[in-house]
């Protein structure tokens, strides 16, 4: 049953590099723009705050050697950012930056960017930006991850089955339990192990490291997996208690109530190392998202993990169960979907954003299929509970062979003599057709109705396996408000998004030929501010008597929009230039180099609101 979902997991999660949440917004100095100074620090801006590693900065110089820098740290303090101080004595060419950090939901991002001082390089050396990811540290860390939301749920599920639904012989779920219990407790060890070469992008052999190890403990996610690995102590106490206590008589009503108080407290500990690691930790509301992560992942946990609980009890219960304990399951079921689905759609609204970014983005889509995963699911339930309601509905003879029926008073004549009905054949097991522990009618539809139970129930928890799969692919792709964010901070073909720069080559005859980069910021609608500069042949600055540069929509029959540049010795600039529209403009650069030679060039640019 667990091994389609496992390769479903394996697929999705393999389909690409891994993805993370915290998306790149801006970098100072842009990428690709040429300074006239070395800047003295390097500073990145993500959209949700980020961790720090020893090597979150890697800068080289033009030749691809490693430039000498700070310890990185924050921008004003603010955990969204990332800065390190950079040499005061950086020459002239193309510098690259490579970084790696890890966001508020404990999954690594990395990547690179370019910038100049004085002129672009030549030829671009080839440059080792370090690692991104390996494949097997990758495969390892998420295929622990889905055993370790696996054994939670049939811990916690199984439990809540025995606490709530109480069924007859609890003793065939007490191995589930042992099994999830030393399930998670080997997920989370591996977890542990693998954090520091998941973080970095290395081999799994990186995870023998004793000082890498010390380092991961030091972090948010290591502590994490250190209180899921302490909680899971008294956890284990917790089902030796609650055994002794099933099988005690129940007049301690007192005891039984304070178990369950304390099996709820546990419980509500362990959800809170997956929320407080994952999307609910960073973003907007996040007191609100954690609590509805923490019930999400419980109600899961209730529904699924009780849906396999009552799958073994309908299958290895000796007698079988009775109809109260699957009326009391079919009740818990129905409140943990009622809350599996009012913190789904808070989730759901809450990670994507926008309706563009449910087809538009990874997220979107992958939400999409869980939705339609969850749908057959709940179609599968609703089949169980027709069975159910046929089960509860049974007459007593039925659901007790072997008991004579109570006479009940009937009006004068009596009522009509039943035409007989024939016997349904004995057989050995509950689970399977025509089975029963006597002869007779009764016996043969109690039976039949357990066996129809047992194949929705069986379907239930296939479909909720898959449904664990592509949640754990879910929390590690990034949410569409995230992706939304870091695509509005790309250039796209074609045009210009904020801080981002246009190159435009020029020739003038005997003059020669140059180019001429601009820089518009933030390149959205409202106030802009311009920067030119002008370079010659050979990649260095020149100096040009005029530089002029104008905006038109054509489509709205505005402009041109003049730029006021002001020749600053050495670049040009403008500290306003207003585009009152969103849309494809035109943007117009005139380039004088000498009393009569000149040249213009025209470049559609794509202006956002």
């Amino acid at each position: 049953m667990l091994l389609g979902p496992v390769l479903v997991l394996l697929l999705l999660g393999g389909a690409g590099p891994a993805s993370a949440h915290a998306a790149l917004t801006s970098t100072d100095p842009g990428d690709g723009t040429v300074l006239r100074r070395a800047p003295a620090h390097v500073t990145l801006t993500f959209s949700e705050s980020v961790g720090l590693r020893d090597d979150s900065f890697r800068v080289l110089d033009p030749g691809g050697h490693r430039v000498h820098t700070g310890e990185a740290g924050r921008a004003d303090g603010r955990a969204d950012t990332a800065r390190v101080a950079l040499p005061g004595e950086l020459g002239e060419g193309t510098y690259t930056v490579a970084w790696r950090v890890v966001s508020a939901d404990s999954h690594p991002v990395s990547g690179a960017f370019t910038f100049s001082v004085g002129r672009t390089s030549q030829t671009a050396a080839p440059v080792d930006t370090g690692p991104t990811e390996d494949p097997l540290t990758a495969g390892l860390h998420k295929t622990a991850r889905y055993l370790s939301y696996l054994a939670v749920a049939l811990l916690v599920g199984t439990a809540a089955f025995v606490a709530l639904c109480r069924p007859p012989d609890p003793a065939p779920l007490r191995r589930t339990l042992v099994a999830a219990w030393w399930t998670l407790l080997a997920a989370t060890v591996a977890l542990l192990a693998l954090r520091a070469p998941y973080e970095a992008g290395t081999g799994p052999s990186a995870a023998l490291d004793p000082a890498a190890l010390g380092d991961t403990l030091t972090t948010r996610p290591g502590v994490l997996l250190l209180v899921r690995l302490g909680l899971l102590v008294p956890v284990a106490l917790y089902l030796v208690h609650a055994a002794r206590t099933a099988r005690a008589d129940r007049r301690g009503g007192r005891r039984t109530a304070l178990t369950g108080a304390v099996g709820v407290v546990l419980a509500v500990g362990l959800a809170l190392t997956w929320a407080a690691a994952e999307h609910a930790s960073a973003g907007t509301q996040v007191p609100v998202a954690m609590t509805s992560s923490v019930l999400h992942l419980l109600a899961t946990a209730v529904w699924l993990g009780g849906l396999a609980a009552l799958l073994t009890t309908l299958r290895s219960a000796r007698p079988a169960p009775d109809a109260a304990t699957v009326a009391r399951f079919s009740r818990t079921a129905l409140t943990a979907v009622t809350v599996l689905v009012v913190t789904g759609v808070y989730q759901s609204w809450r990670g994507l954003g926008s309706w563009q970014a449910l087809t538009g983005t990874a997220y979107g889509r992958l939400l999409l299929a869980k939705v339609i995963l969850v749908a057959v699911l709940l179609a599968a339930a609703a089949v169980s509970r027709r069975w159910t309601a046929a089960l509860v509905t049974e007459p007593a003879a039925v659901r007790e062979p072997g008991r004579v029926p109570e006479r009940v008073p009937q009006p004068a004549g009596g009522p009509p003599p039943e035409a007989p009905r024939p016997e349904a054949p004995r057989a050995t097991h509950p689970s399977r057709a025509g089975t029963g522990t006597g002869t007779g009618t009764g016996t043969g539809t109690g039976s039949a109705l357990r066996r129809g139970l047992y194949r929705s129930v069986l379907v239930e928890a296939v479909v909720a396996a898959v449904v664990l799969g592509v949640t754990t692919v879910l929390t590690a792709t990034p949410p569409g408000r995230s992706a939304e964010e870091a695509a509005r901070a790309a250039v796209p073909a074609g045009g210009v998004l904020p801080a981002s720069v246009t190159t435009i080559p020029f020739e003038i005859g005997a003059s020669g030929s140059g180019t001429v980069q601009i820089t518009l910021d933030p390149g959205r609608t409202g106030d802009n501010a311009v920067q030119a500069v002008v370079f010659g042949p050979d990649g260095s600055l020149a100096a040009v008597p005029e530089l002029r540069l104008s905006f038109t929509l054509p489509d709205k029959q505005v402009g041109p929009i003049e730029a006021d540049l002001l020749d600053r010795g050495g670049y040009w600039s403008a500290n306003t230039v207003t585009l009152p529209l969103p849309g494809t403009w035109t943007m117009k650069v005139t380039v004088r180099v000498s009393e009569i030679d000149q040249v213009s060039e025209n470049r559609r640019i794509r202006v956002e609101r």
